[in-house]
């Protein structure tokens, strides 16, 4: 996939710069002309002469060494580019990106080219959970910026956490992976290569947010689920021409105008509104965090504090996807997964037991990928295994991966 393809790859100042020889050498050996752009800091610890000997290509790294009168480097570069990668990607260029700062070689080439761009984020675990190091990876995200999110184990200042840069193996992998994406959109048949008009014709009923059980008029269960995902993927689908029936309990934000919604509160109830409009939907996505239990018995009036503690029994609520996978006949039925470890077991297996055509995993402890964030990482996967990996991104990006994917997988059924 990587035959041809210019990846200009940008080299920033952390320790981690030293895996940038064995990403450069993974990349040509695959067929990729690689073009490396260091910064200052990033020479303190790999040479350019290392780089340019693996590439055969120049290494750039001042913005007025101008080597060829007939272009402008950082424009050329930037114009030259299939994908911009910076890789490691530390807390500082992560910064620059997020602000728009051009003040050398790589951020001036960054904010000229108009390739997508993927970064390997690398720093202390400390540095990598800051809350301003989170929202400039979500405002790149928000950009259409791709994550590779950062492994964990024994950092080089000696703390062990997440932050360590992925490894190049990983890495070109990832590569591949967006490119062999991009190559089967271009090639998908006309019906599905066309954003408008993709879902025409089609009914796609969406869940969203999280179900309250309550336990009295004042108190009630629930969880983190913001609705965002759900509320993304209603957005696309609708921009795709289906007749979109949004079901969705508590949320954070407000839905998407133009759709069809109807508000639920409690397990019981959304399961009762798709089960009234599931016989004749085309697609079911099941977003929303539905409660898997809900209290015995729910007071009509707010319970009054009693002693040291308080028992509450706990009831199993009907399993809505399970009943759809049951139930279905032609529909098309997506799940989500959100997991916190064993992602791609648990995730797999929920699929089995509820006879879902895809599921969508996600480990909601990543960084910016969790609940109420505006972006996500998540891996598709169906009965024969993992069919879409998409790094960390927009979810309205998200939304419309899946549901190009859930639209080509139609047209199969249907030819």
């Amino acid at each position: 996939m990587l035959k041809g393809k210019v990846i200009v790859l940008g080299v920033t100042g952390g320790i981690a710069a030293y895996k940038a020889a064995s990403l450069c050498s993974k990349l040509v050996q695959k067929g990729a002309d690689v073009y490396v752009i260091m910064t200052s800091s990033a020479k303190q610890f790999i040479t350019e002469l290392t780089l340019q000997s693996l590439t055969k290509n120049p290494v750039y790294s001042d913005t007025f060494d101008e080597r060829d009168p007939s272009v402008v480097s950082h424009i050329h570069l930037a114009d030259l580019a299939d994908l911009v990668l910076v890789a490691p990607a530390t807390a500082n260029a992560i910064a620059k990106m997020a602000h728009g700062l051009a003040d050398d070689m790589l951020t001036t080439t960054l904010l000229a080219t108009t390739a997508p761009v993927m970064i390997s984020p690398a720093m202390n675990v400390h540095m990598y959970t800051h809350p301003a190091v989170v929202e400039n990876m979500q405002t790149l995200v928000s950009r259409g910026v791709s994550m590779i999110e950062p492994g964990e184990g024994l950092l080089a200042c000696g703390y062990v956490g997440k932050g360590r840069m992925e490894e190049p193996e990983s890495i070109v992998q990832v590569v591949e992976d967006f490119f062999q994406q991009r190559e089967r959109s271009n090639h998908a048949p006309a019906s599905a290569a066309a954003k408008p008009g993709l879902l025409a014709g089609k009914k796609v009923v969406v869940t969203a947010g999280g179900t309250v059980e309550r336990i009295d008029p004042v108190r009630y269960i629930t969880n983190d689920s913001s609705g965002k995902m759900g509320f993304a993927l209603a957005k696309a689908a609708h921009a795709m021409g289906a007749d979109v029936r949004l079901i969705t309990a508590r949320t954070d934000v407000s839905p998407p105008e133009g759709i069809s919604v109807e508000s639920v509160e409690s397990a019981q109830d959304m399961y009762e509104a798709v089960m009234r409009q599931f016989p004749d939907s085309d697609i079911v996505i099941k977003a929303a965090a539905v409660a898997d239990y809900r209290p015995a018995q729910s007071a009509g009036s707010k319970l009054k504090k009693k002693g040291d503690t308080m028992t509450l029994d706990l009831v199993k609520t009907t399993d809505i996807l399970e009943s759809l996978g049951q139930q279905k006949t032609t529909q098309f039925l997506i799940g989500f997964a959100a997991e916190t470890d064993h992602v791609e077991a648990y995730a797999t297996d929920k699929l089995r037991r509820k006879k879902c055509d895809l599921i969508v995993a996600n480990d909601v402890t990543t960084a910016g990928a969790g609940f109420r964030s505006d972006s996500n990482e998540v891996r598709v996967f169906d009965s024969q295994g993992l069919v879409l990996d998409l790094p960390l991104m927009s979810k309205e990006e998200v939304a419309r991966q899946l549901l190009s994917l859930a639209a080509e997988r139609l047209v199969k059924e249907e030819d």
